[in-house]
């Protein structure tokens, strides 16, 4: 059985088909984050820096911000809400490099 917390929070299965990792990614609000990470709306107020691993520029990645189970876990009555998107971001850099940054809504 699988240990894995996107798993675990049927993210993976419900919101995304299962996948094969193609890419690393990091994501920093005021720490690091991992897989599973519970952070409070008040640490998410401002965006996060978010790095994607690799050293081909010509390889762009989309990037979507989604709330699974919005407004909550135990009344998910707007599931997998989008907060924000951003496209074309090149392979080794942030996400502020990428070409197209749409916010709809932090809540």
């Amino acid at each position: 059985m699988s240990r894995d917390p996107l798993v675990l929070g049927e993210v993976v299965g419900d919101v995304l088909d299962q996948f094969v990792k193609s890419a690393t990614m990091r994501v920093v609000y005021e720490k690091e984050l991992t897989n599973g990470t519970r952070l409070k709306q008040s640490a998410v107020a401002n965006a996060p820096l978010i790095e994607i691993g690799g050293r081909d520029v010509r390889t762009l990645y989309t990037l979507v911000m989604v709330d699974a189970d919005a407004p909550s876990p135990s009344n998910p009555t707007q599931r997998e809400y989008l907060h924000w998107l951003v496209t074309d971001i090149p392979e080794g850099r942030d996400a502020r490099f990428g070409g197209s940054h749409q916010y709809y809504h932090l809540l």
